[in-house]
């Protein structure tokens, strides 16, 4: 009995399985040097799969000893580059060929091996590889609350719990991993992803392979890339809507209508991706065509939402794909190198509305990452609205616009240029300017002067909008114009039905008024309390003139109740009166 094994029989232990059993007592293996070759190449790049081969043949070897089998080797070797061009193509022939010339069964668990060998008329023995267990191994270390995974030989297994941007550490109460055993779970999650059909292996390179296993993100390193044996597993706790995040209808406007150049930034492990999920979603409940490019793939969208990869390695591919498929959005996750920034430019000057995820640790450093990579006059063509993300939410929103003026500081007309205003969306305010000084692009960060006659006019209206108003606000003076600033829930109320109480204001101070949407929270002044609605059910710091009041939870409808008679419910109603400004934050678990 001759029997030829390819590359995947060895590498999947299905050979000395059988020989050890002693199913092939006194057969002739014969081994294509062909396969040697490719073991080889996969070791020497680093490869598990390459290994995990040799380790197989040598145990074939140790059996020959014991009078199990014989074991011959025939055939050509092949050249590393015959390999990397044809992939295994090549040796999969080269061992068809062999095992035609002697007459031997072909054993592979490689169902198109087996099919392309039945077509010439092989004898072919197909045997699918050990049984896997159905779900992974390391789901016993996983329960609801667990966001990632960490195991690494000879220490515990930890898990990190929570939600983005309150994550917490823990030691799971288990004795150190051995090598083996996290090289043994390397394994099957490679074998797991092969033969699942919603899964996939991402990224395999020197010393690293990235897993996209269902809605597990697993991350394998070893050495000589890392200093031992690791897996990490990352998966999503919460899926949330645009709804939870409670933006601000502006904001939900500018979003639908106006932004096609969005970059999502913030730090690691701060919910952007997250984010990033649920602007997909809702671009998709506005009849949108949206697709994604990620490497890896592991944004959990709903399945209409087809995720490209890398196209033969390169995403300057897939993005030739998808400006033939034309989708309306484009989420790019994650835009870290400067081929990225180019690419993402690319595609939105060619007319797709496009989506980027950064990481930066300041909103600003978003936009400071395309100065180095783009021309001053496209930037806000190719990225019209930052919104920054921390802790899980939105903390900052900046809108982008291409102006000629003189930059702020300099006095001289002749001085005007193109100028990149990046104001805050929410106020209006211009925080930065970005634009060419000698050879220059700098970014320069804007303190708005006002002049004393806007100052004393200011705190007048103040005074004034405190006896006229029972809401919390924030005022400024420009340009002969008045801005107001209350919550989103108080504007109905400050502007009135028809506009008839704006009216009786401007009409007070004598000037126009344009009221705007702030973060300041909703307050209301009841017979014997004093109530600030947050907005949302949680803990919170509550901040009046900018110092610390209240540090504690709401209730279940998302307010803080005081007594009007309580050290915190007079400085409360006193900073209305006077126009204080009244911060609220949500502290996250």
């Amino acid at each position: 009995m001759k029997i030829v094994p390819d590359t995947s029989a060895v590498i999947n232990g299905i050979l000395t399985e059988r020989v050890s059993r002693g199913e092939w007592k006194g057969a002739t293996v014969i081994i294509h040097r062909s396969t040697i070759s490719e073991l080889e190449y996969q070791a020497s790049k680093g490869r598990e799969s390459g290994y995990v081969g040799l380790e197989e043949l040598k145990k074939l070897q140790e059996l020959k000893r014991k009078g199990f089998v014989e074991i011959v080797f025939k055939g050509e070797e092949v050249r590393p580059d015959q390999i990397a061009v044809a992939k295994n193509v090549y040796v999969d022939a080269q061992i068809r060929k062999l095992a035609e010339e002697e007459d031997a069964i072909l054993l592979t668990s490689d169902y198109t091996q087996a099919e392309v060998a039945r077509a010439l008329g092989l004898t072919v023995m197909y045997v699918p590889p050990s049984d896997l267990p159905k779900e992974p191994s390391f789901e016993k270390f996983i329960d609801k609350d667990v966001s990632s995974l960490h195991l690494k030989e000879n220490v515990p297994p930890m898990v990190k719990r929570g939600v983005a941007g309150s994550y917490k550490l823990e030691v799971l109460d288990h004795p150190p991993l051995k090598r083996e055993e996290i090289k043994n779970m390397a394994k099957e999650l490679v074998e797991l992803a092969k033969r699942d059909p919603h899964s996939y292996i991402e990224i395999e390179a020197n010393g690293a392979t990235v897993i996209q296993l269902r809605e597990y993100r697993v991350a394998i390193a070893y050495p000589p890339f890392s200093d031992g044996w690791e897996i990490t597993v990352v998966r999503p706790v919460a899926k949330v809507t645009l709804d939870d995040y409670k933006l601000s209808k502006k904001l939900i406007d500018r979003l639908e209508k106006r932004a096609e150049g969005i970059l999502i930034a913030g730090p690691p492990g701060a919910g952007k991706s997250t984010f990033a999920q649920a602007l997909a979603e809702f671009y998709r409940s506005k009849g949108k065509i949206v697709k994604t490019m990620e490497s890896p793939r592991d944004l959990q969208v709903p399945p209409d939402i087809t995720q490209y990869a890398p196209l033969e390695g390169d995403m300057e591919k897939t993005a030739d794909i998808l400006l033939l498929v034309r989708p309306d959005y484009t989420i790019y996750d994650e835009v870290r190198k400067t081929r990225d920034f180019q690419i993402f430019a690319d595609m939105r000057l060619a007319g797709v509305g496009m989506i980027g995820v950064t990481h930066a640790s300041r909103p600003i450093e978003a936009v400071q990452r395309f100065v180095r990579r783009l021309e001053l006059g496209i930037i806000p063509q190719v990225v019209d609205t930052i919104i920054f993300i921390n802790r899980g939410r939105v903390e900052k929103v900046y809108n982008l616009k291409l102006v000629v003026k003189v930059p702020t500081g300099m006095t001289e007309a002749d001085l005007a240029r193109p100028v990149v205003e990046v104001r805050d969306f929410a106020t209006n305010r211009l925080e930065y300017e970005i634009y060419t000084y000698g050879e220059e692009t700098v970014v320069v960060p804007v303190e708005e002067e006002r002049s004393p006659v806007e100052e004393y006019a200011t705190e007048g209206i103040r005074k004034v909008l405190s006896r006229l108003l029972t809401v919390p606000f924030k005022v400024e003076v420009k340009g002969g114009k008045v801005i107001l600033y209350v919550s989103p829930s108080d504007v109905a109320h400050v502007i009135g039905k028809r506009g008839k109480r704006i009216g009786e204001i401007e009409k007070e101070l004598g000037m126009p008024v344009e009221v705007k949407e702030s973060s300041i929270p909703s307050v209301s002044i009841r017979k014997k309390k004093v109530v600030v609605k947050t907005g949302k059910e949680g803990y919170v710091e509550i901040y009046v003139g900018g110092e610390l009041i209240y540090a504690g939870p709401t209730d279940n409808k998302g307010n803080v109740k005081f007594s009007r008679d309580s050290e915190e419910g007079r400085r409360i109603e006193a900073a209305l009166r006077k126009g204080e400004h009244i911060e609220v934050k949500h502290i996250e678990d």
